[in-house]
């Protein structure tokens, strides 16, 4: 029996998710298998692991391929506000009745077997690319690489690990190197594996790793290189040397993820896609609740005339470590409070994540997490007494936290709000703004 719609048929996989996640490929094959392996009638893939920029790689990626005249599906997790938002298919995000279909032929397919959330979510997607034409798919990671439900593909025209830091450890490891060898799972006999990372742990893994397979490693400072200066980026390779613009998307580590993005894209033979593309894609590029400026909306309506609302959805060491530096840049421009509100969940480092905003900020606000297990509110503005930073607590949500941000304003320069440290959040946060990501 077909679901009544989207919701009903998410909820289904949900109640049947069991109860706990043992990774694994075999449930998922099986379920392929039944559904005559759509997994592999697929375009040409770009298959994507890494714990920071996975997503503003991609977006990279995307508008790159977009830009060169190719058509592309992408599949990311999680979404913000609607799940359509995880699969994009030859650029529009997939509509209701198609979805309502991939996923109640997942679910007959399943039968009575258990299944988890993503590994049938998964399967629908699959089906999905399968029946809908393009020239290329970028394939998120969900969780880790080796493991993961998107590692049943085959042969990947490249493959892409962005940045490892620690974060999953209860799946994955509790070190830089495990966390690693576990993402270059992804890597395939006799195709190139593309990789930038901060860790130096991490990128001897990965070699390592790669050699193994087969695979051909090709690393950042070894492979290519990248000069970033106030004018652009000065990129360089094996091919040559280009000059690329410096990314439209904030934050001074996006230049990074627009270089690893160039170099899948220079390392692969199966698209063409000219310097004048790689530029385009540069500049194009979007990805929601990444160092996001909400520029209109109710919820800036809720603030001090001309401040500027920030959203940004990551939560670990890195991701805090990446918003303070912008903090520092916004504050180099035009000195000015700067006030964050945020959640985070029970099983995140808090003390990692807020530890580099300390002596940056003018106040922190604690939320809930509505749904989710999270560090208490409390706790949250405990922790910024500790850092010095005058901790609060910001109500039972967003919105009462801005009225306190705006009721503790004075007659100063216009604050700088970010709302930080969930996805959860940040995509409550979209939808209560009315700027829902299409």
């Amino acid at each position: 029996m077909a679901f009544d719609s989207v919701e009903s048929a998410l909820e289904a996989f949900q109640s049947r998710h069991p109860r706990k996640i043992d990774l694994s490929l075999g449930r998922l094959e099986q379920v392929l298998s039944r559904l005559g392996d759509p997994h592999k009638n697929l375009p040409p893939i770009i298959h994507v692991a890494g714990t920071n920029g996975k997503g503003s790689t991609i977006a990279f990626m995307r508008a790159m391929l977009e830009a060169a005249g190719h058509s592309v599906h992408v599949y990311t997790s999680p979404h913000l506000v609607r799940f359509h938002e995880r699969i994009r298919l030859a650029g529009k995000l997939i509509d209701d009745g198609m979805l309502k279909d991939v996923l109640w032929q997942v679910d007959a397919a399943a039968g009575d077997e258990p299944i988890t959330f993503f590994e049938a979510t998964t399967a629908a997607a699959f089906l999905a690319f399968s029946q809908v034409p393009a020239d290329a798919l970028i394939l998120e990671v969900g969780l880790g690489g080796r493991l993961d439900a998107t590692n049943v593909i085959d042969r990947p025209a490249v493959s892409v690990i962005t940045p490892v830091s620690v974060d999953h450890v209860e799946f994955l490891g509790d070190t830089v190197s495990q966390i690693a060898g576990e993402k270059a799972g992804i890597a395939r006999k006799d195709t190139p594996l593309v990789s930038h990372q901060t860790h130096e742990d991490a990128a001897k893994k990965i070699d390592v790793a790669a050699r193994k397979k087969g695979a051909h490693p090709v690393a950042s400072g070894n492979h290519f290189t990248a000069d970033i200066t106030v004018d652009g980026i000065d990129y360089k390779d094996a091919k040559g040397a280009l000059t690329l613009p410096l990314p439209s998307l904030p934050g001074g580590f996006q230049a990074w993820n627009a270089i690893l993005a160039t170099a899948a894209l220079r390392h692969q033979t199966v698209w063409s896609v000219p310097e004048a593309s790689l530029s385009a894609g540069v500049r194009w590029a979007s990805w929601p609740a990444r160092l996001q400026l909400l520029s209109t909306g109710k919820l800036l309506r809720l603030l001090p005339k001309e401040s500027q609302l920030w959203l940004d959805g990551g939560h670990n060491a890195a991701a805090g470590a990446q918003v303070a530096n912008f903090v520092k840049s916004l504050k180099a421009k035009r000195d000015a409070p700067v006030h964050v509100v945020l959640g985070m969940l029970s099983n995140k480092d808090l003390a990692s994540y807020l530890s580099p905003f300390g002596g940056l900020l003018d106040s922190l606000w604690g939320l809930p997490i509505d749904g989710h297990d999270h560090h208490a509110p409390a706790s949250i503005a405990a922790f910024g007494q500790e850092l010095g930073i005058p901790g609060r607590l910001g109500g039972p949500d967003v919105i009462s936290a801005l009225k306190h941000i705006t009721a503790v304003s004075d007659d100063g320069p216009p604050p700088y709000v970010f709302v930080l440290g969930s996805l959860y959040m940040a995509g409550e946060v979209l939808r209560l703004n009315e700027t829902l990501p299409d």
